[in-house]
């Protein structure tokens, strides 16, 4: 009895130490989509007023979850009873976000008619105010839900020749890992303005050299948000055209012959930017017909 019970504690180690090390694996290989995935979420979680941007990306967080519990028994089934599935439907994910992307470019040389945040919110009652920051949170958690997809089918491919209980193992924490890892890292950058008054109020009760370096530390805290969300929201729009034009260059042969005399990045690029044009004009011409 006892040696049976050492016997299956011995195989749980095993099965833990390999999880461990495929782990690792599937880690690396989906690194540059966890960078891609922060930089998209970051963008799309910040813009909210000071004192909703927690509740904002906790709201986020947990629909990036429920994504994940959709997404990983889907994942699972796919991959063992239709795997010719699995490229239609990377591809239909990455026409949405290339679609993402290409919108923001159109929208930085046609802009929508917007009015001062500041002086609208005077004018605008709660009620709309929750109406768009409930559409926000919508679409964070769309754009999450594709990327989604892609960080789980990458995972998924470092483990197929193995058992389905190992997939399930290392699938999931990557899967974790890619949630809470990415929403951690969202949520220490939305709040360094708030580090940085708080070092500035504490170098007030001190002296010397550490008060100097407090204040100063705390003041280039609060000037560089400003800066850091212009630049994720300028990597965001990139990685989803990165990301969702990759699923066509690395998922479709004609595209990557076509685009084989180019770097990788500039042909993810190119591809997302293509795509993203096409779905963007038809989606114009389908408003244009539908109004007339």
């Amino acid at each position: 009895m006892a040696s049976g019970i050492f016997a299956v504690l011995d195989d749980i180690a095993v099965l833990l130490d390999d999880a461990a090390v495929l782990s690792k694996v599937a880690a690396r290989k989906t690194a540059g989509l966890l960078g891609d995935d922060l930089a998209v979420n970051a963008e799309k979680a910040t813009g909210f007023h000071a004192s909703r941007e927690l509740p904002v990306l906790w709201a986020i967080t947990k629909g990036s979850f429920r994504n994940k519990l959709i997404i990983l028994p889907l994942a699972f089934l796919l991959s063992a009873y239709v795997p010719w599935l699995v490229v239609p439907v990377l591809l239909l994910g990455g026409t949405y976000l290339s679609y993402e992307g290409a919108e923001k470019i159109f929208e930085i040389f046609v802009p929508h008619k917007k009015h001062d945040p500041a002086a609208a919110q005077e004018f605008v009652d709660a009620e709309e105010l929750l109406k768009r920051e409930v559409s926000k949170i919508k679409s964070a958690v769309r754009t999450d839900f594709i990327l989604s997809i892609e960080i789980i089918v990458v995972g998924l491919g470092t483990v197929m020749e193995h058992n389905l209980l190992m997939q399930v193992v290392v699938v999931s924490f990557i899967a974790v890992l890619a949630t809470v890892g990415v929403y951690g890292l969202v949520a220490l950058l939305v709040r360094m303005d708030d580090v940085g008054f708080y070092l500035t109020e504490r170098s007030k009760n001190m002296k010397g050299f550490m008060a100097r370096c407090l204040n100063r530390a705390g003041m280039l805290l609060v000037a560089a948000l400003p800066w850091i969300i212009r630049i994720l929201g300028f990597v965001g729009t990139a990685a989803m055209l990165l990301v969702g034009g990759g699923m066509f260059v690395h998922n479709i042969d004609a595209v990557h012959h076509s685009l084989d005399f180019m770097p990788t990045i500039a042909a993810e690029l190119v591809s997302g930017l293509v795509v993203g044009a096409m779905a963007l004009l038809l989606l114009k011409l389908l408003e244009k017909l539908l109004k007339i």
